[in-house]
């Protein structure tokens, strides 16, 4: 099987179910914006402690799902929602349950953050930012009705609080008590 097919040269795509779209289509750019996430928390995993690289490797498997939500038209999302593939409160809630946690566990900063005190927190920085864009993209979708997922939304605005204090936890146990702020 070769890794190219040829039939996106003219500016296509398919969405899942064989739909053919635009590249630059609203799903595709939501989806896509998603799939930058999947991978700027996979480069922040190689800087971060052990039990935050246990809990991206979990997000990275959650936004599978939520690019596979998004990737699938109007017309076939009941189906997904049917065979249990969409994004469920459970999940908005393990990240609640999460963001718990880790506040619990740092200082939060006064003022606002200069990314960059260490690697760790640095690249979830970045993964943070790219999230957020793909809320943006969300709710642009949404607008246009292509797209009625609350709980998807729901579940990327907690990634990104999640991710901003899995940065400020990497921050405080690097520098020993959170004087970085």
């Amino acid at each position: 099987m070769k890794i190219y097919t040829r039939k996106g040269d003219g500016g296509e795509t398919s969405l899942l179910y064989g739909t053919r779209v635009t590249k630059d289509d609203l799903r595709c750019e939501a989806y896509g914006t998603v799939d930058e996430a999947v991978s700027m928390l996979g480069l922040a995993k190689n800087f971060c402690l052990p039990e935050v690289r246990d809990v991206i490797t979990g997000l990275q498997r959650d936004l599978f799902a939520v690019g596979t939500e998004l990737a699938t038209p109007q017309e076939h999302y009941a189906g997904l929602e049917a065979k249990g593939m969409t994004v469920k409160p459970e999940m908005v809630q393990r990240l609640e349950e999460l963001i718990d946690g880790f506040e619990s566990r740092v200082t939060m900063p006064r003022e606002f953050i200069i990314p960059g005190a260490c690697a760790g927190s640095a690249a979830l920085d970045v993964a943070r930012v790219v999230v957020r864009r793909a809320e943006r993209r969300v709710v642009t979708l949404g607008r246009g009705g292509d797209f009625a997922s609350g709980e998807l939304l729901r579940y990327l605005n907690r990634l990104s609080d999640l991710v901003f204090i899995l940065a400020r936890y990497e921050e405080g146990v690097r520098d020993g008590n959170n004087s970085s702020y």
